[in-house]
């Protein structure tokens, strides 16, 4: 099979590039990206955490793919010189109630097979964070910070030094499939090939309807706002600190992420997003929002969420009730200590029945196949996900 067929790819984000970077080897593949550059969106606006697997539910294909691509990413980061720092994070239990939640989630850590993974008294909270303030934690040493923009332009590189070929500003506007072959039609030209796969993102399910296919989910976009730590006190945090996650609510919640250029960044919330592409408090269109209210699933969940929905929207505009969010980890943080604004928007599959997916989605139709959600650890996972892919594709096309 090797490069006798053609594989069209669409999206340039991290997975979309990894899927085309494993593909290269084996196949021709045209990369296609509606911006004029790669790692626009959700990439590019990226915590830039490589995540240990901490989280995720032992045996799910996001457990695995996170554990190896992790493992593969740093190699990959070491062996191209993508600057990368595995620095380990320290989750926090701010009350003792948090404390079987913190118990299970170290349970769940060590099931995924986290090496280094350690419990925390209060007084070992203090040797590693000195500001943060808990009654016990977990210390996750495989947890790592990477630029996921710059990792994503290696992958490029690699993707070309194979051949592959990148075409910007080629947003799918229709798709055509024929007995032998599929053709994208961009703002760019006609790209035709003998397979299709979607990394589209927020576009995904857009995408594949374009295509022919029914997605079986919505995306509906949430948009994670963070203020950045002034200079002068980044030296409060010196990795990244966590909360024990609540299970009642489908996000994370607030925390401090050390970047790898060494600025702090503290947030983000989820909120919801009136606009896919929306990165301000005011962005909206009306098409996503019409696409988002006129989906049963959506009220399905805001009703289930509906307190704490509410709560995140006022911490969004009141910038007192996100500070002592963050002073529930850090108590010294105070509104002075934060300064300009920053958001990413995450392209989350929402089913008809409200339930949000937790793991990665697949949908495959003929000749093409489409990832309809690929929430964190994506990035993370990038390259476990690009080879998953890549098998699926060579196998159809054997």
């Amino acid at each position: 099979m090797e490069k006798q067929v053609t594989v069209v790819v669409v999206g340039g984000g991290i997975v979309g590039v990894a899927t085309a970077m494993a593909l290269a080897p084996r196949v021709r593949v045209k990369l296609l990206e509606a911006e004029v550059q790669l790692a626009a969106h959700q990439t590019g606006h990226n915590s830039g955490v490589i995540h240990s697997g901490l989280y995720y539910l032992p045996g799910s294909l996001k457990a695995r793919t996170c554990t190896a691509g992790r493992r593969a990413l740093y190699e990959f980061c070491q062996r191209h010189g993508v600057p990368f720092e595995r620095c380990g994070k320290v989750v926090v239990a701010t009350g003792k109630e948090q404390i079987p939640r913190l118990e299970a989630l170290e349970q769940r850590g060590r099931a995924n097979g986290l090496a280094g993974l350690r419990r925390l008294s209060a007084e070992e909270i203090a040797e590693l964070e000195p500001h943060a303030r808990g009654v016990a934690g977990l210390f996750v040493a495989e947890t790592g910070i990477v630029d996921y923009v710059a990792v994503t332009r290696a992958f490029a590189d690699q993707l070309r030094r194979h051949g592959g070929e990148i075409v910007t500003g080629a947003r799918v506007t229709r798709l055509f499939h024929f007995p032998r072959e599929v053709v994208a039609r961009t703002a760019a030209g006609e790209f035709r090939g003998d397979f299709l796969v979607g990394c589209a993102g927020l576009q995904s399910d857009r995408l594949a309807r374009l295509a022919g296919l029914d997605p079986g989910v919505r995306i509906v976009p949430f948009r994670g706002e963070y203020y950045e730590v002034v200079r002068e006190r980044r030296h409060l945090v010196r990795n990244l600190i966590y909360p024990v996650p609540d299970p009642t609510f489908p996000f994370l919640g607030v925390h401090f992420t050390r970047r790898i250029n060494g600025t702090v960044e503290a947030g983000p919330n989820a909120v919801l997003a009136l606009k896919r592409e929306g990165y301000r408090r005011t962005s909206f269109s009306l098409r996503d929002t019409l696409a988002t209210l006129t989906y049963p699933g959506f009220w399905r969940l805001a009703g289930r969420y509906a307190r704490t929905g509410l709560g995140e929207v006022w911490r969004s505009w009141n910038k007192g009730a996100f500070v002592a969010a963050l002073q529930e980890l850090l108590p010294e943080i105070s509104p002075g200590d934060l300064h300009g604004y920053g958001a990413g928007v995450r392209a989350q599959a929402l089913g008809r029945d409200g339930k949000l997916l937790d793991d990665f989605h697949l949908v495959e139709g003929e000749r093409q196949l489409h990832v309809l959600n690929a929430p964190s650890p994506a990035a993370t996972a990038s390259i476990a996900i690009g080879r998953t892919i890549a098998e699926r594709v060579l196998d159809r096309l054997a």
